[in-house]
């Protein structure tokens, strides 16, 4: 997968929500939600993802090690359906 994917978790339902934005556009799009007993890796990941990006000292580089990283669970995720 070429994308350049979106992570999100919904709480109140304990999915992750996982979106595309084409490079350069404000546009989100939808693509699916993943519950947290399909993948607890991927929930788990993104809800890390999520504290780095609302920490204090935010820093761009572990962002995007941990984006990473939920971009591979992703992938592996959809391999195995």
């Amino acid at each position: 997968m070429n994308k350049n994917l979106l992570f999100a978790v919904d709480t109140n339902t304990q999915e992750v929500i996982v979106s595309d934005s084409p490079k350069g556009s404000t546009k989100i799009n939808f693509i699916e939600r993943i519950g947290r007993n399909d993948s607890e890796t991927l929930y788990n990941a993104t809800l890390t993802l999520t504290s780095i990006s609302k920490a204090p000292n935010f820093e761009v580089a572990i962002f995007k090690a941990m984006d990473k990283v939920c971009q591979m669970l992703y992938n592996q995720y959809k391999e195995r359906m």
